[in-house]
């Protein structure tokens, strides 16, 4: 796998591939970003700009996670910044969710 296929969440910053955004969605986010088979929302919610790289294996128990305020996702690798503007449909359908989108 090439790190120019890889694609951070703008709004979890999980990373993986572009093609698992599509095929799978996003892990933590997709039920309200709805980003399965949808290159449209996938160009749109994800980033290929992001900077460092966390792989978590306990969400819960790492003090990386909660510093990084990744407590209750998916264990995972995720981006330390995302780079990118979330649209606003897509922030006020995180707000909906109950997750506080920070940029």
């Amino acid at each position: 796998m090439s790190v120019r296929t890889l694609r951070a969440c703008m709004v979890c910053s999980v990373v993986q591939p572009g093609v698992k955004f599509s095929r799978e969605g996003c892990p933590n986010c997709e039920e309200f970003l709805e980003l399965r088979g949808s290159s449209d929302s996938i160009a749109d919610c994800t980033s290929s700009v992001f900077e460092g790289l966390i792989t978590l294996s306990d969400p819960q128990g790492s003090w990386v996670a909660k510093w990084q305020r990744l407590q209750g996702y998916v264990p995972g690798t995720y981006a330390v910044k995302v780079v990118g503007v979330l649209p606003e449909e897509f922030i006020a359908a995180a707000e909906s969710a109950g997750v506080k989108y920070i940029p």
